[in-house]
């Protein structure tokens, strides 16, 4: 004879249940590797992570010293192609390097670390700039 049906849970059982569900596949996906949640970040947050790269650099670059010197190299050569692609040259060449540096610390130095060191060095950087302006 087969065994007969559990009691019908209720509600509040159920929820109790569903989360304790979820928390153990929260904790499953915190004790996910790197690699694990890696391919997570770049599934899901590659077009944020293109945006955000994409406007923090816009944003940083517009009225800096490069644009200005693009401009005017512009403006005297009368070859904005060339410029262009010289320019374009130039910043793919640095942000290749920043980023074959910033990939080899990471492997070497926690996150933490290397924000903490950029903070720093930022500042320090301010502070030298602040006081070059203030000694004029």
């Amino acid at each position: 004879m087969p065994p007969a049906d559990p009691a019908p849970q209720n509600s509040a059982q159920l929820e109790a249940d569903d989360a304790a569900g979820r928390a153990e596949e929260s904790e499953q996906a915190s004790s996910a590797t790197p690699d694990e949640n890696t391919e997570a970040a770049k599934s899901m947050g590659g077009l944020k992570l293109f945006l955000t790269t994409f406007v923090t650099i816009f944003v940083a670059e517009i009225g800096d010293k490069t644009q200005v010197t693009t401009l005017l190299m512009s403006a005297e050569s009368r070859a904005p192609l060339t410029v262009f692609l010289g320019a374009g040259s130039a910043l793919i060449l640095t942000t290749s390097l920043g980023i074959g540096v910033g990939r080899w610390l990471s492997k070497r130095v926690s996150t933490r670390t290397l924000e903490t060191a950029t903070g720093a060095l930022l500042m320090i950087i301010s502070l030298l700039l602040l006081w070059d302006v203030v000694t004029l």
